[in-house]
C-alpha cells in the first residue's frame, strides 16, 4: 500500500490533520502534472499551474462533491484529479469563448461575419464532448485520454497509475485517438 493510499484510507475518519498530510504528499505530483499540462496550453490560457492544482484540490477535498476519504487508492485519486483539472480547463475555455462570442454585445448579421479557423478553446471543447461520448463506449480508453491529454502524463506514468502494461496503454491510446478523430470530424 502506497503512502498516498494509506493517507486516503485514514482520511475517511475526517481528521483534518490527515487531510493536511495528504495534501502535502500529493501537492508536488499534482503541481508537476499541472505544469506539464499548462506548458502545452495555448497562450490565451491565463490559469497558472499552481492555481489549477489548488482549484482541483478544492473540488477533491470537499469544495465539490467529493472528499479525500472517498478515494479507494492512489490511482483512483489521481484519476479524479485529472478529471477535476480537465473540467476546470474546459470551464475556462467556455468562459473565454463566451466572451469572444460577444457576451451581451449587439448581434451582427450573418452576412457580415468573417469565419475564423478553429481556436484552441474550441478544440478543448470538441475533445471534451467527444471524450464524454467515448467514456460511454470505452471507459478505460477515456481514462487514458484524460490522463494523457488533460494531465500530460506519458504512457509509462499512465500504465503505472492504472496498473496495466505500457503496451496496453499505447494500444488503447492509439484506438482512442482514431475514435476521437472520427467523432470530432462528425
Amino acid at each position: 500500500m502506497t503512502a498516498i493510499t494509506h493517507l486516503l484510507s485514514e482520511a475517511r475518519s475526517g481528521d483534518a490533520a490527515v487531510v493536511s498530510r495528504l495534501w502535502q504528499e500529493v501537492y508536488g505530483e499534482l503541481k508537476r502534472i499541472a505544469a506539464v499540462k499548462m506548458a502545452g496550453e495555448h497562450r490565451q490560457v491565463t490559469l497558472q499551474a499552481t492555481v489549477l492544482v489548488h482549484e482541483a484540490w478544492m473540488k477533491l477535498a470537499g469544495g465539490g462533491h467529493a472528499e479525500p476519504g472517498v478515494f479507494e487508492n492512489r490511482a483512483h485519486f489521481f484519476s479524479a484529479a485529472s478529471e477535476a483539472m480537465r473540467r476546470i480547463l474546459v470551464d475556462q475555455a467556455r468562459r473565454r469563448l463566451s466572451q469572444k462570442r460577444g457576451a451581451g454585445e449587439a448581434v451582427v448579421p450573418l452576412e457580415e461575419v468573417c469565419i475564423e479557423a478553429v481556436q484552441p478553446d474550441e478544440k478543448i471543447l470538441q475533445v471534451h464532448e467527444a471524450l464524454d461520448e467515448l467514456a460511454q463506449h470505452s471507459p478505460r480508453q477515456a481514462e487514458i485520454v484524460r490522463l494523457h491529454f488533460f494531465v500530460g502524463l506519458n504512457h509509462q506514468e499512465i500504465a503505472a497509475l492504472l496498473g496495466m502494461g505500457e503496451s496496453t496503454v499505447r494500444r488503447e491510446w492509439a484506438l482512442a485517438k482514431v475514435w476521437l478523430f472520427q467523432a470530432i470530424r462528425r
